[in-house]
Order: C-alpha cells, then sequence, then structure tokens
C-alpha cells in the first residue's frame, strides 16, 4: 500500500496546525471518555463496595465491586463491533460524537443512582447495567480517535497516534485528582452519603467541551478516499475475521500483558495499597502522580518507536513489565509512602507507558482501511478485558490466601505472551494506511 493523498502533518503552517487540531481532538475526547470510565475504577477500589453491596462483608464487597468494574471491560469488544462496523461504514467522526454523548451521560446517570440503602438490589442491578453501556461506548471511541490522528498523519504515526493513548492517564489523572479533592473536603460520611457523585455529575460539563472541539475536525483522509473508490466492505466484521484472523489475536495477544499491567497498577493497586495501612488520600495522590507522569511516558517511548520500530519498545517493556511485578508488591507492603510513589510511578509513567503507548499505532497499521475501525477497535478491546479482569481476579486470588509470588507470576506469564504474539506479528512501523 501506497500513499496517494496529501494528508496533513507538520510539514508547513497550515498542516501543521491541521495536525494540532486533530490531534487535540482526540486527546481531548480520549481524556473525557478514559475519566469518565476509570473514574469507576476509583470509586469501585474506594466507595461502591459500601454504597451499592453493603449487605456484603468487606472483602466480598470489594469483589463485587471489581465485578461491575469488570463488566465494563467485557462490554467493550462488543462496543469495538459495533461502532466499528458503522465507523467504517458511515465514518470515524460520527462515530467519536455518539460515544462521547453516550459515556457522559451514563457517568452523569450513576452520579445520580441511588444506594443500596435506598431501593435495595436494584441499585447494584442499575449499576451494572450503566456500567456494560460504559463499557459499549469506550469499547468504540478508542479505535476512532486513534485513526482521526493515523490516517491523517503522513509521517510520525507513532507518535501522533498516542495521544489517544496519552488520554487514558490524563483522565486517570483528571478522575483521581477530583476524587482526591472530595475525599479531601469532606468527612467520611459525607463522601459516602455525596460527596463521591460530584466527578460523576461533571461528566456533563465536559461533555460540552468536547464536542465543541470535536465537531471542528475533518474525516479522515483515509476514510474519505476509500469511498471514493467505492472500496469499502459489506461487513467489515465478517473481512476481519476472514482476511485477518491472524493479526486480529496477535494484536490482542501483545495487548494483553499491557492491559493486565495496568488493571493492577490503576484499580487494584488501590485496594491493596489501603489494606496494606495507606490512607486513601495518600494512595490517590500516588496515582495522581503517576498518571501525570504517563503522559509524557506514553508520548516520549511512541516517539521513539518511530524510529526503533514498535516491536523493539513494546518488547523491552514487556520484559521489564515481567521483572517490575515480583518487585510491586514488596515495595507496597514495607509500608513506606515513598516507596508506593515510587512503584506507582515507576510502574505507570515508565515501563507501562513504553508498553502501551506504541499500542495505539501498531493496532491501527495491521488491517486495511476498509475493515479498520472494526479490526483495531476489536483487538484493543479483546486486550483491554484485561485490565477490567486483572483487579477482580487477582482479589479473588487474594482473599483466597494467594500469596503475591503468585500474583506477580501471573503478571509476568501475560508479559510473556505478549513477547510471544509481537515475535508472530512482526514489524508494523512502515506499513501504510491509504490504500491505493
Amino acid at each position: 500500500m501506497t500513499s496517494t493523498l496529501g494528508t496533513p502533518d507538520a510539514g508547513t503552517g497550515e498542516q501543521s496546525r491541521r495536525m494540532g487540531k486533530i490531534v487535540a481532538s482526540s486527546f481531548t475526547g480520549s481524556l473525557i471518555e478514559y475519566y469518565d470510565f476509570l473514574l469507576y475504577s476509583t470509586a469501585s477500589a474506594t466507595v461502591f463496595g459500601q454504597v451499592f453491596f453493603s449487605d456484603l462483608d468487606p472483602v466480598t464487597g470489594t469483589i463485587a465491586s471489581f465485578g461491575t468494574f469488570a463488566a465494563g471491560y467485557l462490554a467493550r469488544p462488543l462496543g469495538g463491533v459495533i461502532f466499528g462496523h458503522y465507523g467504517d461504514k458511515l465514518g470515524r467522526k460520527k462515530m467519536l460524537v455518539l460515544t462521547m454523548t453516550i459515556m457522559a451521560l451514563v457517568s452523569f446517570a450513576i452520579g445520580l443512582l441511588p444506594t443500596y440503602a435506598a431501593i435495595g438490589a436494584a441499585a447494584p442491578v442499575l449499576l451494572i447495567l450503566l456500567r456494560v453501556i460504559q463499557g459499549v461506548a469506550i469499547g468504540g471511541e478508542w479505535g476512532g480517535a486513534v485513526l482521526m490522528t493515523a490516517e491523517h498523519a503522513t509521517t510520525r504515526r507513532g507518535l501522533w497516534a498516542s495521544f489517544t493513548n496519552a488520554g487514558a492517564p490524563a483522565g486517570m489523572l483528571l478522575s483521581t485528582a477530583v476524587m482526591a479533592v472530595m475525599a479531601s473536603v469532606t468527612t467520611p460520611d459525607q463522601f459516602l452519603a455525596w460527596g463521591w457523585r460530584v466527578p460523576f455529575l461533571l461528566s456533563i460539563v465536559l461533555l460540552g467541551v468536547g464536542l465543541w472541539i470535536r465537531l471542528s475536525v475533518e474525516e479522515s483522509p483515509a476514510f474519505s478516499a476509500m469511498k471514493e473508490q467505492k472500496k469499502e466492505a459489506k461487513v467489515p466484521l465478517f473481512d476481519v475475521l476472514r482476511n485477518h484472523p491472524r493479526n486480529l489475536f496477535l494484536a490482542a495477544g501483545v495487548g494483553l500483558g499491557a492491559f493486565i499491567i495496568q488493571g493492577v497498577l490503576t484499580t487494584f493497586l488501590i485496594s491493596y495499597a489501603l489494606g496494606a495501612g495507606f490512607e486513601r488520600s495518600t494512595v490517590l495522590n500516588a496515582l495522581t502522580i503517576s498518571s501525570a507522569g504517563a503522559i509524557l511516558g506514553i508520548i516520549g517511548w511512541s516517539a521513539l518507536s518511530d524510529r526503533l520500530g514498535r516491536r523493539p519498545v513494546v518488547m523491552t517493556a514487556a520484559a521489564v513489565t515481567a521483572v517490575y511485578g515480583y518487585l510491586l508488591f514488596p515495595m507496597i507492603d514495607s509500608g513506606s509512602t515513598a516507596l508506593l510513589v515510587l512503584a506507582a510511578v515507576l510502574g505507570q509513567s515508565v515501563i507501562h507507558a513504553a508498553f502501551y503507548g506504541p499500542l495505539a499505532a501498531l493496532m491501527s497499521e495491521v488491517f486495511s482501511t476498509e475493515s479498520r475501525y472494526t479490526g483495531a477497535s476489536l483487538g484493543y478491546q479483546l486486550a483491554g478485558m484485561g485490565a477490567g479482569i486483572s483487579p477482580l481476579l487477582f482479589a479473588w486470588l487474594q482473599s483466597a490466601g494467594a500469596g503475591t509470588m503468585l500474583l506477580s507470576t501471573v503478571i509476568a506469564a501475560f508479559c510473556a505472551l505478549s513477547i510471544v504474539c509481537l515475535l508472530a506479528l512482526g514489524e508494523t512501523k512502515d506499513r501504510e494506511l491509504i490504500d491505493a
């Protein structure tokens, strides 16, 4: 495949401005989507067990809370298929506006949801339903946001596409910061009564900002070229499964290790550190610092992957993650705030950033234009289930008496799987995204 269109990049002032607008749209939209999605992860580790599962003992309540958290991740592949289909048929931009709107409205609804004490079992049922809808929406968001940048870029695709992935820690940063502020300005009883709701209700404000930015960008040139050439797939999912099944499952396998450690660092770490005796505000502050660093780490490592290739950067990160997994829990168990912060920053800002950042470009480089939204979304979201399952799995293992050595070995095993899949997939950075 060769590039046939003069797509915008950083070559001229006008092209630079256009690319800047596209990158800003993808980053801001991703930030807002992940603010909503990951806000739930913070709440599930700190408050949902007491608010929506108050009839259960604390350990079981935490596991149930993580179960609703996992439900959102399990729904993400469905969102990738649904919005990927229409994104490949109708355009990337339309789906991005729709997914952002759905996500914000659902988060706002969670902020208004009655507790178990108010309406009984209906409360957790409604919570799970809303979480599933969140999962479907985020499942369609990522692919479109990545393709809007990757398909506009003619050079430095890893760098430009990484801004969508950088939106995830930016959303985590914003969500944990807002939650930390609410935890610090309210008493524990006030926080349980209404303080946790405020961050969810703020989603409606972020929606207005996101739509204003996202509606101003142009459609992807690769999609426009495909429509002009009348090359669209009749059913994009069938095209992926018939023509790209190997790439689909290898790409998902590459990302799985990155998402397993993501779930540990952004969700399970909170409950584990609380159980180790740290204050809620201390843990949230550590995550806020590490999320801020991850934004720069993702962009930096992804830019490096444009020079060295996706495979060397991601493979090295996977190997280092496997080793880091054996250091993480002893650092937290030390009871030292400094080591807690170091563990979070080293894990999320440095190691995971290198593992996760280049995946944005990599996932978009292994599928053809007519089914790229579907293929990239499905591959990414299949891998993404790891971030939803790992907190639930680790909490269950912990409750069953498993030691930290076993938890670390699980992390290392998934990292090994990522390395094997990456070796089989090969290098992707030089592949063109606009079909001739």
